[in-house]
């Protein structure tokens, strides 16, 4: 009995130190954001407080009101920016990720020559950082005809997210057993539809997170997007921050309502997805 008792004893100390580690870890990784989130409803003055005012002592909604009152009267354009966003988030998102599985449906499945160097090849262009890249895009896209458009930007975060998704979407198809898809076809599936109905499905919480990954990359993404767009037909939110700087002054509450208006749709969006990505695991466990 004392031996059982010291073992549940140790087990619920190693529980309960496991449970205290993961509190602070979410705490630091959550307190930028509540940091955020209530530097947009103080007063400037505790904002630019030293030492900082933990606990705002005035709540104001302000901010907000500004911010959607002033839509064509001169104010932050923010319909405009939250429309580019999802313009060119969405259709960049889509794109990869249609790219991300032929990638990496064929580095799964086929042999060909050079496939170890080119999947290489791809890999290391995520060492680039895309800062880097700006100034020649630039002047490419100046060139080109297609600086300040929708899709300069879409084309620039589509090669972004490209390689990233084929190699994440490669090792999920590699995960699923080609006796699947070859019972399938002995069944009297073609290739096509072995791949839809079979592997599709099994390889699909691998596809999703690729898309959640790349959607968030293109709708946080800044650098590129403010070297890329110059009006407001193009301009995305992350830019749009940069309404809020005057030569001599910031508004700092003023950037952070934004910044909590573009983080609301991301999270929302994730959380919803992963919902379906926690349900696409699952079942796929119980199936196999």
């Amino acid at each position: 009995m004392d031996e059982n008792s010291s073992a549940r004893l140790k087990r619920r100390l190693t529980g309960i130190v496991y449970r205290i580690g993961l509190f602070l870890a979410m705490l630091t990784i959550c307190l930028p954001g509540l940091w955020i989130v209530i530097s947009s409803l103080r007063p400037t003055v505790e904002i630019m407080a030293k030492p900082p005012v933990w606990i705002p002592q005035e709540i104001s909604f302000d901010a907000y009101v500004a911010m959607f009152s002033g839509i064509g009267k001169g104010g932050i354009p923010v319909i405009e920016y939250f429309r580019n966003s999802l313009i060119i988030s969405v259709t960049s998102t889509v794109i990869a990720v249609a790219i991300g599985m032929a990638g990496g449906y064929a580095f799964a499945r086929y042999r060909f020559r050079g496939k170890s160097s080119v999947f290489l090849g791809l890999m290391l262009t995520r060492t680039v950082p895309g800062i880097a890249l700006s100034l020649p895009l630039f002047f490419l896209y100046v060139r080109l005809g297609i600086i300040d458009t929708h899709f300069g930007l879409i084309l620039a975060y589509v090669a972004l997210n490209v390689p990233f998704t084929i190699w994440l979407i490669d090792g999920f198809f590699r995960q699923v057993p080609k006796d699947l898809a070859e019972a399938a076809q002995i069944d009297g599936c073609t290739r096509w539809q072995a791949f839809w109905q079979v592997e599709f499905p099994l390889a699909g919480p691998g596809i999703a997170s690729a898309a959640i990954f790349a959607f968030l990359t293109c709708w946080n993404e800044f650098a590129l997007a403010s070297q890329l767009t110059r009006s407001v037909s193009a301009k995305t939110l992350p830019v749009g921050l940069l309404d809020y700087t005057a030569e001599f002054t910031i508004d700092w509450r003023g950037m952070c309502a934004l910044a909590v208006v573009m983080i609301i749709p991301a999270l929302t969006l994730t959380y919803i997805v992963q919902k379906h990505l926690v349900g696409g695991l699952t079942s796929g466990a119980v199936k196999g």
